[in-house]
């Protein structure tokens, strides 16, 4: 019996020592950091700090490549597989025996620390409940002045419809989606327009290693076709005039860490390519491997690989916008990573009526912030069928989350412009122009002074913030404007102090995007507004040296 036993064990322990274990093994440092820092363009696209500089963002140390001869060292090593790796965490993700990644350390000083899915293998063990997984549907499944038919709903709800009115369709904007597979992009009549205009700038298939991205799931092409799909008089989506790059980085059949890590690395490259939004309707808390799996204690914004990836990702300048989860009426029912870092903008979904979906994921994050932040339509959004370009409805905060980056792509095109027209001045708005973008839709959301465990701050108004983030933008251009007294009670005195022989263009708006008020000025003048309503206004300068906008308030 005891021969029996003590076989026992030995196969045991021959098993949990030799299967294959996933880790990150962070490196110390980028010994040739000063040189690529120095030639930033081995690093980046012109493009790419072109948004740098326009936000006034910095290069640093995270921008520079992983060694190569460390990447090189650790290849040679025929007892571990590289898998992936990332620049911005200083991380290579591999593969092998428990052993054999421990060992690393003892071999090659330049390895900091190891990182094992595997959680109950590192140092600083977490307690917390893990949920069982359960991975037979990873996406919820589709059922059977633009004139937007079909997808009018969806972007009325939000008011985008102002915002294209104000000629914001994404033009400028690349938009990013990182997502299961792409098929059929490339041939159905519904993606015709944008192959047309040149707006699919290309793609990469992390998953299979290669540049076949119009491949595996079509869940991408579905989610494409909510920002960039146009049918003429049946079907816009929320960002027609935008460009895209298409990056398949989810393995469909399979849930596995690898894929934070393919995640990571297509928002590396679409930061070097200089995207200004990323989509991303995935979300990971449990795996095929349960002792991979999640906690909702790990929902802190801080914890798992991919929520670090796209924290950095907002740090570079990017818009990140992420699908809050479909986990609303399943045992685990939060918010999935990287739903939960905290410059992400997570989504939940509503239907057509503005009624929460039972199905959208709750917050708060586990340390207590609101999320997700904003809901758009998720319950039968219209989507393009991939097989036939069928229009068809579809369930999912997969959904939810491009209609609303498509619009957010549209604002964003917004401040590029108003930047771009100013004076050459540095100003701190460009500093935080993604801070003021994402105040201004939250607090334009229908419960933001309430904000729930589901709803979040509620459904937003692109109308309200637009005109409130135009406003927030107002210290970078025409700086030398005096206005007095504001609030005002019946009339305001406008003076302009800059030396030039301009003439101005004032317009004045309310609240709801409606034009009340314009004249052409040329030097200092009263405003009368007697018969203004009691509330806010947006004064709208325009000149040579840029356009300002200002918020009054009538008493």
């Amino acid at each position: 019996m005891k021969k029996v036993l003590f076989l026992y064990f030995l196969i045991s322990s021959f098993f949990l020592f030799s299967q294959q274990e996933d880790a990150w093994l962070y490196l110390n440092d980028k010994p040739n950091s000063a040189i690529f820092l120095a030639n930033p363009l081995q690093m980046l696209s012109q493009r790419s700090l072109d948004r740098r500089t326009m936000q006034q963002i910095k290069l640093d140390e995270t921008d520079v490549p992983i060694d190569e001869n460390y990447y090189n060292q650790l290849k040679n090593i025929g007892a571990i597989t590289i898998l992936g790796k990332s620049k911005w965490l200083n991380a290579i993700h591999v593969q092998g025996t428990e052993n054999d990644i421990k060992n690393l350390s003892s071999i090659f000083t330049f390895i900091n620390r190891i990182e094992f899915a595997n959680k109950n293998l590192n140092g600083n063990k977490r307690s917390s409940k893990k949920i069982t997984a359960k991975h037979h549907q990873k996406f919820q499944n589709s059922f059977t002045d633009f004139v937007y038919g079909s997808a009018e709903n969806q972007i009325k709800m939000l008011k985008g419809d102002y915002l294209h009115q104000q000629n914001l369709t994404g033009e400028g904007q690349i938009i990013a989606v990182l997502d299961a597979g792409f098929p059929n992009v490339n041939t159905l009549p519904a993606f015709k327009r944008v192959r047309d205009n040149n707006q699919i700038l290309g793609g990469y298939n992390f998953a299979d290693r290669n540049s076949n991205f119009y491949s595996r799931d079509s869940h991408g092409t579905n989610v494409l076709s909510t920002i960039a799909g146009f049918i003429q008089n049946e079907f816009v989506g929320s960002a027609p005039d935008a460009k895209f790059y298409l990056f398949i980085t989810e393995i469909a059949e399979t849930e596995t860490v690898l894929e934070e890590t393919l995640w990571v690395e297509a928002a590396e490259k679409a930061d070097s390519l200089g995207v200004n939004v990323i989509n991303t309707s995935l979300g990971y808390s449990t795996f095929d491997n349960p002792s991979h799996n999640y906690s909702y204690a790990d929902m802190d914004g801080k914890t798992t690989f991919i929520s670090r990836g796209a924290e950095i990702a907002d740090s570079k300048g990017i818009l990140v916008v992420n699908s809050a989860g479909n986990e609303g009426d399943n045992s685990w029912n939060y918010i999935v990573a990287p739903a939960d870092a905290t410059s992400v903008i997570s989504v939940g979904a509503v239907n057509y009526q503005g009624t929460i979906a039972s199905f959208s994921s709750f917050g708060p994050s586990s340390d207590g912030r609101v999320k997700p932040e904003i809901l758009a339509q998720g319950v039968n959004a219209a989507v393009i069928n991939h097989s036939n370009g069928t229009i068809i409805s579809a369930n999912g905060t997969s959904f939810s989350s491009p209609i609303m980056a498509g619009l957010i792509a549209c604002l964003n095109q917004n401040s590029f412009f108003l930047l771009k027209s100013s004076s050459p001045k540095k100003s701190k708005s460009a500093q935080n122009l993604n801070y003021y973008l994402k105040k201004s839709i939250y607090e334009s959301a229908d419960r933001f002074s309430n904000p729930t465990a589901q709803h979040g701050f509620g459904i937003p108004n692109f109308q309200v913030a637009l005109n409130n983030y135009t406003a927030s933008l107002e210290d970078s251009i025409l700086t030398n404007i005096k206005i007095s007294p504001n609030p005002v009670k019946n009339s305001f005195n406008i003076q302009f102090l800059e030396n030039s022989s301009s003439t101005y263009s004032l317009e004045i708006y309310n609240v709801l995007g409606k034009k009340v008020f314009e004249k052409q000025v040329i030097s200092s003048e009263n405003i009368e507004i007697t018969t203004f309503k009691k509330g806010i206004y947006f004064l709208k300068i325009f000149s040579d040296l840029g356009s300002r906008t200002i918020k009054i308030l009538k008493e």
